[in-house]
């Protein structure tokens, strides 16, 4: 496999940008952005509300030179006043990393997606910014990407008011609207789909699988996976899905990218790999139940050819960095 470029020493150069926007920052995916920005040299204004996102994940970044910190709901109209700028540069997060924090409060959720996207594209067009939606699969459509599959595709994507589908609507209204915004006024907007990531600072409550894998792991179980155990993730390690969204960003492409591991491995798989990482006694079981035992997968042969783009950290070794204990330290 043929190394992917790092988006710090592509063909680009180093990192165009000198001062970013990130909704959504004290977020999983949102701080390790933050983090790696940062360390590039680029200025970051983090804007979280903390509703899911954690003060802890960008605590250690507190002092760093050019690290600002703001906790804003991007829905307030009034939020804009405080984000002065300039950017060059807003990647907007903000908003439910998962569909069990969309149950939780399914509101906020429409709000961020609906007045916090609109928000964050006036500060890029005000700025004359690169924006940058990061999306999730769900928001593709059933045969969008070729896995069509998906153990609750018929609710996410075909009943509007169904249990599991605000989340889903949520990620497909925000990218028409990048979409229609882009149209509008020619602005320089994109969007990409994040799949299954996995990484230090993780949040155990998200609702992911795996994410309850480990967190039953960790407290002796059972470990349970629906069905046969057969339902398949295709898991990409932060660091890769950093890389791939930083090279999307410093392109100009409006037609969504999917940034996700390439191979789908059973569910059972998986939580054999976690109950080993954690040294755990826990049992596997597998019962009845469909509801996360697979997932959207990613068709990333538009990031392959556009970008150069293709995860590097297997499967196995991201976990094995992601249960590592100086990544628990970290979080």
């Amino acid at each position: 496999m043929m190394p992917t470029p790092s988006p710090k020493t592509s063909a680009a150069g180093s990192l165009p940008w000198r001062r970013a926007l990130i909704t959504g920052g004290a977020g999983f995916l949102g701080s390790h952005l933050t983090a790696r920005l940062l360390d590039s040299g680029v200025e970051v204004d983090c804007l979280d509300d903390l509703s899911t996102g954690r003060a802890g994940n960008v605590q250690r970044l507190a002092g760093r030179a050019g690290f600002r910190f703001l906790q804003l709901d991007v829905a307030d109209p009034d939020c804009r006043s405080a984000l002065t700028g300039p950017y060059d540069l807003v990647l907007h997060l903000a908003g439910p990393a998962a569909p069990a924090d969309c149950r939780r409060s399914p509101l906020r959720a429409l709000d961020a997606a609906s007045l916090g996207t609109r928000n964050a594209l006036a500060v890029a067009d005000r700025d004359g910014a690169r924006f940058l939606l990061v999306s999730a699969g769900e928001a593709c459509p059933p045969n969008g990407n070729g896995h069509p599959d998906h153990p609750t595709a018929h609710l996410d994507r075909a009943d509007p008011v169904g249990p599991v589908s605000a989340f889903a609507e949520c990620k497909r209204f925000a990218e028409t609207l990048v979409a229609a915004h882009a149209a509008a006024h020619g602005s320089n907007a994109g969007i990409v789909r994040v799949y299954d990531t996995c990484g230090p600072g993780m949040r155990p409550d998200d609702g992911r699988t795996v994410s309850g894998l480990v967190a039953r792991a960790m407290a002796g179980g059972p470990v349970t996976v629906p069905a046969d155990g057969h339902g398949a993730l295709s898991l990409c390690y932060v660091d890769d899905a950093v890389d791939g969204l930083l090279l999307v960003a410093a392109g100009r492409s409006v037609r969504p990218v999917d940034i996700g591991g390439e191979e789908a491995v059973p569910v059972g798989r998986i939580a054999r790999r976690v109950i080993e990482l954690t040294g755990s006694r826990a049992p596997l079981r597998f019962v009845d139940g469909v509801d996360g035992a697979g997932a959207p997968r990613p068709d990333t042969g538009f990031a392959r050819e556009l970008f150069g783009w293709a995860p590097r950290v297997t499967w196995q070794e991201g976990l094995a960095r992601t249960l590592a204990p100086a990544a628990h330290r970290d979080t």
